[in-house]
């Protein structure tokens, strides 16, 4: 007999004081807690690699990149949540909280098997409630493959594949080639 799942609501400032000393990473969703998977050797490679890459681009820029331990915020009037993208550009001012920002012009999520379903709809959904998002990059991590969507574009769906292939960020004014963003990337069969 299957038996219902009792879901505790958690308070925000609860979930935010008691996150940093959190041995593993938890997103929240409207007072429900989330526990995030860990990741592949490809997943934190390609993320790496891209976040590297930014880096070094907006150095000496107003622009700042995080990786995947700073949250971001998306409040809206009946809801709140706070997520953890794997990169994020956020430029000018940053929020005044250290543990997330609330106003970044690009989001990348480098898929896995486990959350592709999850980065391509509700985290997409979510993150176009940002005002200041420009930019939503999905990247997969078992094939060279990056997918754009654009806010100037009415989100509309761009796709890159190949070695030779190259995209552009308009959001930061960043060309990457894919084989920059796969360096190192070994394409195996995985075994989950």
């Amino acid at each position: 007999m299957l038996q219902a799942m009792q879901i505790e609501f958690i308070a925000v400032a609860d979930y935010l004081a008691g996150e940093p000393y959190s041995d593993i990473r938890h997103e929240y969703i409207n007072g429900v807690v989330y526990a995030m998977a860990g990741e592949s050797k490809a997943h934190n490679t390609v993320a790496l690699n891209i976040a590297t890459l930014l880096r070094n681009h907006l150095r000496g820029s107003p622009c700042r990149a995080y990786m995947e331990n700073v949250k971001v915020q998306v409040q809206r009037a009946q809801s709140e949540a706070y997520y953890y993208p794997d990169i994020q550009v956020v430029c000018g001012e940053s929020a005044a909280n250290p543990y997330y920002e609330t106003a970044p012009v690009l989001i990348i999520e480098v898929l896995s098997p486990s959350t592709e379903r999850y980065d391509r709809a509700d985290k997409f959904y979510a993150y176009r409630q940002l005002d200041s998002l420009q930019e939503y990059v999905l990247i997969a991590q078992d094939t060279q493959r990056v997918e754009i969507y654009r806010r100037p574009k009415q989100w509309e769906w761009e796709l890159y594949t190949g070695t030779e292939a190259a995209c552009y960020l308009a959001s930061v004014g960043l060309n990457l080639s894919l084989a920059a963003i796969y360096e190192e990337v070994s394409f195996v069969a995985s075994a989950v």
